[in-house]
């Protein structure tokens, strides 16, 4: 039993700037908190900008709760015309599948970027329960995405 959300906004910036930060892993940090903190497993670090294949980490849900493992599996698809995609085909014990495309595009004639979010969800009779999550989640990094473009990045200047 699969099911998709998808949920799409408006960020108050030019695609080139949005696709520079969606590819780095400090982007996921600072988006996901505090509802969900991903902690790299085996001691590691992600990598500054995010590289193709997979990189596990455990979750903790309100950064402290564990809730298992997850792999993170990073592809680039080809651009689609102006629209640029990083795709997240991941898995774990409890979500067999996670299959999230974030999609950049140009908006209102190039000066803002419309990002959208869109994940398969297939965790077995859990999978009503997840979906519920991924749109709460969803709507969550969006609103985070908004207000980091609205600080100009600043959290995230390296």
């Amino acid at each position: 039993m699969q099911r998709v959300v998808e949920l799409t906004t408006t960020l108050d910036c030019a695609p080139d700037e949005a696709w520079t930060y969606v590819r780095t892993s400090a982007l996921l940090d600072y988006i996901a908190a505090p509802l969900i903190r991903f902690v790299p497993r085996g001691g590691k670090r992600f990598p500054p900008d995010w590289t193709v294949g997979e990189h596990r980490a455990l979750m903790l849900l309100f950064g402290i709760i564990p809730i298992g493992w997850q792999a993170i599996v990073i592809s680039f698809p080809e651009p689609d015309g102006e629209v640029r995609t990083l795709r997240d085909n991941g898995y774990g014990p409890m979500i067999k599948r996670w299959d999230h495309w974030i999609e950049i595009a140009p908006d209102t004639g190039g000066t803002a970027t419309r990002y959208t979010d869109r994940v398969t969800v297939d965790a077995g009779f859990l999978t009503p329960l997840v979906a519920g999550f991924a749109r709460v989640f969803y709507a969550h990094r969006q609103r985070r995405w908004r207000s980091l473009v609205a600080k100009g990045f600043a959290p995230l200047k390296r």
